[in-house]
């Protein structure tokens, strides 16, 4: 893992291989091998080792039932599919657009979900039924965790799921936003500069506010698109009036995908907002570390998930100043 997060993939490869060949059940070595294989671009190989992620000590979800496993090749006609939520809120907005490939195919579905993304979900252009808790067996003819539905659907970089934007505003919502904001007079921008402190790479991935200081001082319209503040960047804020703060009129996701669709431009940091303004088709900034999540692979400034937005990569650890740089240099010309 610490060869991977200095960049030295093939050392990386090589010694989880080593630890497979010494403990062949090491589930956590086959899932960090998925996740490499992932960030390199090779999709095949990386979403059939993820399947591991449901072997490892805590994993995310639990697997299938066996007899409701559907492996990509049985008829969907008229069979009711079952798929249940796993891993974070992005991670949902993200693979989320395969519930409409398999009404495609003919099956009716339902989707297993916390009840904070319902609303937002309900935009997709799709049937499928949203839920809290999953239906009872004799009325289900196929089940699987969210994640492995690309491994079922044999996606390649060449083939995902890309029909942008899958994900909208409610109207009523952006009437309301559209009210408070009032007319534009210039250009709009949406930051997220921070994530959740419990996520594991937060300390990676997440920025203080005072570092976007030379962002803050252009002639546009900056509106916060986060939730939660940290204290640490309250006086940032205090500094930079300019900055529109919506905290408490952000009552669930609806609302924010209602504030991303006012905005000209949302600049993030590897967040769920990114996930939502990316499946929303709005113009992303999306601020990487040096050494990325795997969805976003690397050496690349496209996105294949997402085709609206822009990668900035980190060219060295912890070198944001050089990623803000170049943004500023974007929004200067």
């Amino acid at each position: 893992n610490v060869l991977k997060d200095q960049g030295d993939l093939e050392a990386a490869i090589d010694s989880y291989k080593q630890a497979i060949n010494i403990n062949p059940d090491y589930a956590e070595a086959y899932y960090n091998l998925s996740l490499l294989h992932l960030l390199r671009g090779n999709l095949d190989e990386g979403f059939k080792y993820h399947e591991w992620r449901l072997k490892i000590k805590k994993p995310t979800a639990a697997p299938a039932r066996t007899n409701l496993i559907w492996d990509g090749e049985q008829s969907l006609s008229g069979k009711h599919f079952v798929v249940y939520e796993e891993q974070g809120l992005g991670d949902i907005i993200q693979f989320c657009r395969y519930l409409p490939v398999l009404e495609q195919k003919g099956a009716n579905v339902t989707f297993k979900v916390k009840s904070n993304l319902h609303a937002l979900l309900q935009t997709m252009d799709s049937k499928t039924s949203l839920n809290t808790r999953l239906p009872e067996e004799n009325k289900i003819d196929f089940e699987l965790p969210m994640m492995s539905l690309p491994l079922a659907l044999k996606t390649t970089v060449e083939t995902i799921p890309a029909q942008i934007p899958y994900l909208y505003a409610d109207d009523q919502r952006k009437k309301r936003w559209n009210e408070k904001l009032g007319n534009k007079t210039v250009t709009r921008i949406g930051l997220v500069w921070s994530g959740s402190t419990w996520h594991k790479n937060d300390h990676n991935r997440s920025l203080l506010l005072n570092q976007l200081t030379s962002l803050l001082v252009l002639p546009v319209e900056f509106h916060s698109l986060q939730k939660e503040v940290r204290e640490i960047d309250i006086k940032t804020l205090t500094d930079f009036p300019k900055i529109n703060q919506h905290q408490d009129d952000l009552l669930d996701f609806s609302d924010t995908a209602a504030l991303i669709d006012e905005m000209d431009l949302v600049i993030s940091v590897d967040t769920v907002v990114a996930h939502l303004s990316g499946a929303m088709g709005k113009k992303t900034f999306i601020l990487l570390p040096y050494s990325p999540d795997y969805r976003w692979m690397l050496d690349r400034a496209d996105s294949p998930w997402y085709p609206t937005a822009t990668l900035f990569r980190q060219p060295s650890v912890g070198d944001w100043d050089s990623v803000i740089s170049e943004i500023r240099q974007l929004l200067s010309d």
